[in-house]
Parts: C-alpha cells; sequence; structure tokens
C-alpha cells in the first residue's frame, strides 16, 4: 500500500494534484450553485414585475389561428 501512495517516489506531486482538483471542482459546485439561486430569484422577480406570459404559438403573422389558415387553404 505504501508503494501505491509513494506513486514511485511522485506520489508528492500526484496527491496533492488531486486534492487540488478535487477543492477546485467543490468550490465551482457551490458558485454554481449559488449564481443559480440568484437567477431563480431574478427571473422570478422580473416574472411578477411583467405578468403572466401569454401563449401566442397558435396565431401566425397575420393574426389568424392555425386552424383559419387551414381552412383558407382548403377552400
Amino acid at each position: 500500500m505504501s508503494e501505491f501512495l509513494a506513486m514511485g517516489g511522485y506520489g508528492a506531486f500526484v496527491w496533492p494534484s488531486y486534492g487540488l482538483t478535487a477543492v477546485i471542482m467543490v468550490v465551482l459546485l457551490i458558485a454554481s450553485l449559488r449564481g443559480l439561486k440568484t437567477t431563480e430569484a431574478m427571473f422570478e422577480r422580473l416574472k411578477a414585475e411583467t405578468g403572466p406570459i401569454h401563449d401566442h404559438s397558435n396565431v401566425d403573422n397575420n393574426n389568424k389561428t392555425t386552424a383559419e389558415n387551414a381552412d383558407a387553404h382548403e377552400a
């Protein structure tokens, strides 16, 4: 086991590298989660200020519904 940890004499470089990488990844995870929380709060605040979002997916550029357009093409 000690031979494995020594890594052929390079253990003093390998294990701190792994440790530093793990610490950096945890810090990035925490920063990302905090940023997500902040962004979600901002989104909720903006959504409350502007009101509900209306769904206009069934209206084309001529302000007709897609059903009205289909009827017009069939006639």
